[in-house]
């Protein structure tokens, strides 16, 4: 019928489909939300390792210039003692910042995991949901033209007749003396009113 469509499944499952994904999507932007929140404090974090470690290595500096005034004896023992605590705060700081590295890497890779594994079962969801597919309907054979029965009671004797500019069957019948309907069936005109000009006609029983 007009105005109504063919597929009436079409709107449920596009809206099913819409709050399907968008259920992944914002448990997705909360978790990327969180992310960049454990992102920034890690930043806070490191530029606040990399202040101490500025202040240590000023701190390194003013030892080596008092070490430098002591005797020679006494300067082998402490700039290696000194260098030895700078090497481990270094070597500490390292370790920390790619542990704290990794452990974000590994909670985005599980999120990600979780967020593929839900979007998939939703596709999945639509597409058991999914209408059967519409069956073509079978075309319409064009109605065959009827078939005109001609009559065989005419006369098998008669004349030739060539159609002149302005015949017709019926003033052919009156010039000739025939009968119309002998005309018709004579030469199986189904349609009499398209004679042609110069069409030769068989007139039976015409003189």
């Amino acid at each position: 019928m007009p105005g109504r469509s063919l597929f009436p499944f079409a709107a449920p499952i596009g809206a099913a489909l819409v709050l399907m994904l968008a259920v992944p999507r914002a448990w997705a932007q909360a978790e990327i939300a969180d992310l960049h929140e454990d992102v920034r404090g890690i930043s806070q974090r490191l530029g606040e390792l990399t202040l101490r470690v500025e202040q240590l290595e000023h701190e390194n500096a003013e030892l080596k210039a008092k070490v430098a005034a002591m005797d020679s004896g006494h300067d082998v023992v402490t700039m290696a003692q000194l260098n030895g605590a700078v090497a481990d705060l270094n070597a500490s700081i390292k370790t920390a910042v790619e542990s704290s590295q990794n452990q974000v890497l590994q909670q985005v890779a599980r999120q990600m995991e979780s967020l593929a594994k839900q979007t998939n079962a939703a596709l999945d969801a639509l597409s058991r949901q999914s209408p059967p597919p519409v069956q073509a309907r079978p075309a319409v054979q064009a109605a065959e033209p009827a078939k005109t029965a001609f009559g065989d009671s005419y006369p098998k004797e008669g004349v030739s007749y060539t159609v002149a500019k302005g015949d017709t069957v019926g003033l052919i019948a009156k010039k000739t003396g025939a009968k119309v309907q002998d005309i018709i069936d004579a030469n199986k005109l189904a349609d009499p009113s398209r004679i042609q000009v110069g069409q030769v006609l068989f007139i039976p029983g015409g003189k």
